[in-house]
Parts: structure tokens; C-alpha cells; sequence
């Protein structure tokens, strides 16, 4: 072998797997510059934190991808990553941001597109219940199902409407998990009625965290999860949910599989998920039996 020349006849040269601008897969001799991650729709560089400690927890693995350059993760439809890159992640945001200011100005024909809920089902389901304040079976309930064996969730980004009981749960358990030894990314709020949900959307989906947990009232989540399903990477099968959450009419709202995998504690420390549009609700587990 010859370390400093070209590789002998019996010397296969070594190639690299990246991703082209049209997002197919192809073999290069020349190692991607920058890395990705395909389910998130994300790029950042190779040395990024978050990336690096999503690798060694086995989260990121299979869904690691490469690129040439930049120009060729954005032609794919990737968007910079907010932890290593974040001055070309605020460009991306402001550029999104400006896109849907001027999607509000469309016809009415063009915005019935809008991922917004109408205001006729807002009025149908404008009873829906405010939160009630979190219980202390129903926190120890909501770490339980975040630490659960092979879980591997070090990171979280915490979310919560502005009403006190959302707050206040919000806070509970940032405290209880910083005690585990986890991390809280950031912290996001928002109304129960905004003109724009994608501002919240964005800041509840920059970075990568492990998982996402929420605190809030059901019809601003609402509006909310759907914005967040429409215009980012958040997924909800990653997303915890106080009790607050635990209505079949939120699904209703959103669509049918726009909550699928959400997961949740109840008031009185037992478990539920969405799964299809339907909520299912499981008891306390007995730690006595």
C-alpha cells in the first residue's frame, strides 16, 4: 500500500455514501463535508453537539446522512441545524417566516390550504376544558413513561400554553428532570389564540431534542399541532403529554393522524395514547402487586 500516492491495482479506492440535490443516494471518493438526519430534515456540521450526543445514545445512527456542501443539503430539502449552525438556521426561519406572511395574503381560494382549523370546527368544539392543575402521581406518571428501559432520553424541549395550571406544570417538570440529571433545552409558550402559530412552531422545533414534553390547554394546542405537522420536523410519537391532553376531540381537531403516537399521564397516574384518531387510557400500573 502506498500512503502517499494513488492506490495500487489491488487497492480499492474508498467511497463515501452521500446524498445528492434531488435527495438520491450516491457513491463518492470524496467524504461528505457536511451530516444530516433524514427523518429530521436537518443539516449541520460534522463536529455538532447535538448531533454527536444523539449519536452515542444510538438515536441518530440510521438516520445519518451526508452532503457534499450546503448548497446541496438545502436543494434536497434540508434545513441548517439550529445548535451548529444558527446564523444560517435564523436565515431559514426568517425566510420561512416571511413565506407565510405572504401566504396570508393569498385569495381565499389559496388559503383554504391554510393547515389553520377552521372557525366553524373551532366554535364546534370551543367547550373544550381548561388545564386543571398537574397532580404528583400524574408527574411521577409522565417521567416514567420518558425513562422508560431503551428510552435513552437525555434531551427534552418543554412546551406549554400561557394559562397558570400549564405554566406550573411546565416548570414541575423541568425541575424534576434536571433533578434525573436530564437537560431542558428550551422552554416555549404560547396563547390560547395567536394570528400566527409558526413563530411558536419554529422555536418549539429548533435544535434536536431527544423529546418534546407539553403543558397545555387542548384548542391552542390544537392549532398549534397542526402548524407544527404542517411546516416543521416535529414528530409526536417523541412528545409527552400532561393530562391536560387526554380528549378525543383533539385529534378530531388536528386530523386524524396528526397526533398518532402522542402519549401522555392522567390525573391519577396512570398512562394514554393516540393512536388513528383514538385515545386509549390505561390505569395506574400497581408498584404493590
Amino acid at each position: 500500500m502506498n500512503p502517499d500516492g494513488p492506490p495500487t491495482p489491488y487497492e480499492p479506492r474508498r467511497t463515501y455514501a452521500l446524498l445528492g440535490r434531488d435527495g438520491t443516494p450516491y457513491l463518492s471518493t470524496t467524504a461528505g463535508a457536511l451530516g444530516g438526519h433524514r427523518r429530521g430534515r436537518l443539516y449541520g456540521r460534522l463536529d455538532c453537539p447535538s448531533a454527536l450526543r444523539a449519536i452515542s445514545r444510538g438515536h441518530y445512527v440510521k438516520h445519518r446522512v451526508f452532503f457534499p456542501d450546503e448548497a446541496t443539503a438545502v436543494a434536497a430539502g434540508f434545513r441548517p441545524c439550529a445548535v451548529c449552525l444558527p446564523a444560517e438556521y435564523a436565515r431559514w426561519r426568517a425566510d420561512r417566516e416571511s413565506t407565510h406572511h405572504a401566504m396570508n395574503n393569498l385569495s381565499d381560494r389559496e388559503s383554504s390550504r391554510s393547515p389553520l382549523i377552521s372557525p366553524a370546527d373551532l366554535a364546534a368544539h370551543g367547550d373544550l376544558p381548561r388545564p386543571s392543575p398537574h397532580t404528583k402521581v400524574e408527574l411521577a406518571a409522565l417521567i416514567s413513561l420518558l425513562t422508560l428501559p431503551k428510552s435513552r432520553i437525555e434531551t427534552v424541549t418543554v412546551g406549554h400554553s400561557r394559562d397558570e395550571a400549564s405554566g406550573q406544570a411546565a416548570g414541575a417538570f423541568a425541575t424534576a428532570w434536571a433533578a434525573r440529571g436530564g437537560k431542558v433545552l428550551t422552554t416555549v409558550d404560547w396563547p390560547e389564540n395567536a394570528a400566527s402559530w409558526l413563530r411558536p412552531a419554529t422555536r418549539l422545533t429548533a435544535g434536536l431534542p431527544d423529546a418534546w414534553v407539553v403543558a397545555a390547554a387542548p384548542l391552542g394546542f390544537a392549532q398549534l399541532a397542526r402548524r407544527l405537522r404542517h411546516s416543521t420536523d416535529w414528530d409526536p410519537s417523541r412528545t409527552y403529554a400532561f393530562a391536560s391532553l387526554n380528549d378525543s376531540r383533539l385529534p378530531a381537531l388536528t386530523g386524524p393522524d396528526s397526533l398518532h403516537g402522542l402519549r401522555g399521564a392522567t390525573a391519577d397516574g396512570g398512562t394514554w395514547e393516540m393512536r388513528r384518531g383514538w385515545v386509549t387510557t390505561y390505569d395506574p400500573v400497581d408498584s404493590t402487586a
